[in-house]
């Protein structure tokens, strides 16, 4: 927008009355809206004299991505323009007496200066003075208020602090002699009750030793009885156990008769095996014998 109204005033006449040619717009990445103008200029007369514009020349190069320069060349340079040249005043004859005069002057200005600057500072020191003299009594009257308002806080503080611990060492006073009661009623009711509690186990091993007597008794007059039969039942369990294993005894005897036999049945068929192949080889062996002898005795004839 700025790049356009820029534009736009360099291309622009004085008299807002024509336009130089336009040049194409530069392109850049972000172009902001340019708004419309929907005001309607006043028209200035028109002269019937006419108007000599000087011709112009404008340069547009770009700097840098989105900025443009402008260079706007009203006319082509005239060579060997004569410079005009500023008149020599001439000088003045100016007498010892006036300039003695404008020294005294400039010397009475110098002080006069020099008195004023100092009449300033002086009234600026009192300033800082009288400031500083202010923001003294105030720091100072500002600490005495804070310093007694510190003092009467902390005697209060103190005061409230020694009817606290007086407060606590009575209540932990009452609470002491509360639990010195408590445990004087603890310590007597223990003894109470250990006392019942001796008691009590006194009766019960009364009572136990009674107890044990009599079942004493009773074990022995049921021994006798169930001893024998104990004894009874144990012999004949034993007779039995005796006659099982025997007869266990017995079956394994049988059974390993049993293998036996058939093992001595097996070696016996093995060995006539043997025999019947050692029979076998013998023949062949003799006949081989009297076919060796016959093709002996036929080579010999022959």
């Amino acid at each position: 927008m700025l790049i356009g109204l820029v534009r736009d005033s360099v291309m622009q006449c004085f008299c807002h009355t024509c336009r130089a040619p336009g040049i194409l717009p530069a392109v850049s990445r972000r172009s902001a809206p340019i708004k419309k103008n929907n005001k309607v200029r006043s028209k200035q007369p028109r002269l019937n004299k006419k108007v000599k514009f000087i011709t112009t020349e404008i340069r547009c190069q770009e700097k840098s991505r989105g900025g443009l320069s402008y260079e706007v060349i009203l006319a082509e340079p005239a060579p060997n323009v004569a410079v005009p040249k500023r008149p020599v005043t001439p000088g003045k004859n100016v007498s010892v007496e006036e300039i003695e005069q404008k020294l005294k002057a400039a010397e009475e200005r110098r002080i006069s200066l020099e008195a004023k600057k100092m009449a300033d500072i002086s009234t600026k020191l009192a300033k800082v003075d009288e400031a500083t003299r202010k923001k003294d009594e105030i720091t100072n009257e500002f600490i005495t208020q804070t310093k007694e308002q510190l003092e009467s806080k902390m005697e209060q503080h103190v005061e409230k602090r020694e009817a606290i611990i007086s407060d606590m060492k009575e209540k932990l006073k009452i609470h002491a002699q509360e639990i010195e009661k408590t445990r004087e009623t603890l310590e007597q009711q223990k003894a109470n009750e250990q006392k019942a509690i001796e008691e009590k186990l006194k009766i019960a091993q009364t009572l136990r030793d009674e107890n044990i007597k009599k079942m004493l008794n009773r074990l022995k007059e049921h021994n006798t009885v169930k001893i024998a039969e104990i004894k009874s039942h144990q012999d004949q369990l034993e007779t039995q156990k005796l006659e099982e294993k025997a007869r266990i005894y017995e079956n394994k005897l049988f059974a390993a008769e049993q293998n036996r036999e058939k093992e001595i049945q097996k070696k016996i068929e093995k060995v006539q095996k043997l025999e019947r192949r050692a029979e076998l080889v013998r023949q062949n062996k003799a006949q081989t014998q009297d076919m060796d002898g016959q093709q002996n005795a036929i080579a010999s004839s022959g």
